[in-house]
């Protein structure tokens, strides 16, 4: 799906301006599947099956029936919406509270506010909205751009991975994080992943992953960053130990993103984020970050339906699943 830019995304037209507005979009279930079929087929229904693209027959008030090949289909399936029983108005009116609390929400809060029965309802909910934050297809990072790794606290698994450090009931969890550093005050966007040790192996395939090719990229003197320049990238390398430079002076985005990703997970999720799902809060977190300066809570509700309705179905039995 392609997206349409910004500046031609208005407030009002293409999602609402504040929550009585919301409401009065999607009052009922049918207001709401005929928002989502805008999201998906901006330009008109596609099916599925054969990629016609005629008006389709409306078997009922959700099910699609292609002129051409007769393929059946919904606007939810092959989506995060796929199958669910939560209605439609509770997913969007999720994905509203969800977007316009700038700090994020936890699973409790949702069902307090949502009147969810249960938490592990509201815990899958907000999980399959963290899968669609994560966006694959992402721009990469671009200019001068800050990487390193940092330890986060994580509750201690059954099975534990990689070089991971136990203390206590927790472990520490290495994260990468790339940040954007412009010549101008201040950081631009950010990625983050969670990796089994500090080694080329795995730092390697974040950078190319997170950072555009021909960017300069800032690191320490870590040899796992040797062979950057051999993958056309510009490669600014400080050398710590002995220099008496403190870390977070020389580097301050990723040291800075570090602190305030800390701050999150202990603040907003009382730092009760399982391990097998930790790069999936990493996703959020860079989500939020990267729009922390958007004057408009409501384009960001609209980005993130934008990108559920892309992402494939994530099944209860997957988003638990352990890593390895």
């Amino acid at each position: 799906m392609v997206s349409r830019s910004s500046y031609e995304i208005e407030a009002g037209r293409d999602y609402p301006r504040d929550w009585a507005q919301f409401l009065e979009w999607f009052p009922d279930e049918d207001s709401c599947r005929r928002y989502l079929e805008r999201l998906r087929w901006p330009d008109g229904f596609v099916c599925p099956g054969c990629g016609s693209m005629e008006a389709p027959f409306r078997a009922s008030s959700d099910r699609l029936i292609c002129r051409g090949c007769r393929h059946q289909s919904t606007v939810t399936a092959g989506t995060i919406f796929d199958k669910t029983r939560t209605p439609l108005k509770i997913w969007l009116a999720a994905v509203w509270y969800v977007t316009n609390q700038k700090s994020g929400v936890s699973a409790l809060g949702l069902q307090r506010v949502l009147g969810f029965g249960s938490y592990e309802t509201a815990w899958t909910l907000l999980h399959r909205l963290r899968r669609a934050m994560a966006w694959p297809s992402r721009e990469q990072l671009a200019g001068v751009v800050e990487v390193d790794e940092t330890f986060v606290a994580v509750p201690d698994p059954a099975k534990r991975l990689g070089k991971a450090k136990k203390s206590n009931n927790t472990i520490k969890a290495l994260v990468a994080i790339a940040v954007e550093v412009p010549d101008q005050k201040g950081f631009g966007r950010v990625r983050l992943r969670q990796i089994p040790f500090p080694s080329e192996q795995y730092l390697l395939p974040f950078v190319l992953d997170a950072v555009k090719v021909g960017a300069c990229v800032h690191t320490d003197g870590s040899a796992a960053y040797r062979s950057l320049e051999e993958h056309g990238y510009l490669r600014r390398r400080t050398v710590h130990d002995g220099s008496g430079q403190a870390p977070h002076e020389t580097m301050p985005g990723v040291h800075r993103v570090a602190s305030l990703l800390k701050r999150w997970l202990l603040g907003t999720h009382q730092g009760a984020v399982g391990f097998e799902q930790l790069d999936y809060y990493l996703g959020e977190f860079a989500f939020r970050f990267n729009r922390r300066k958007s004057r408009s809570r409501g384009l960001i509700f609209y980005r993130l339906l934008e990108q559920a309705i892309a992402t494939p179905p994530m099944p209860y039995s997957t988003i638990v699943a352990r890593p390895g």
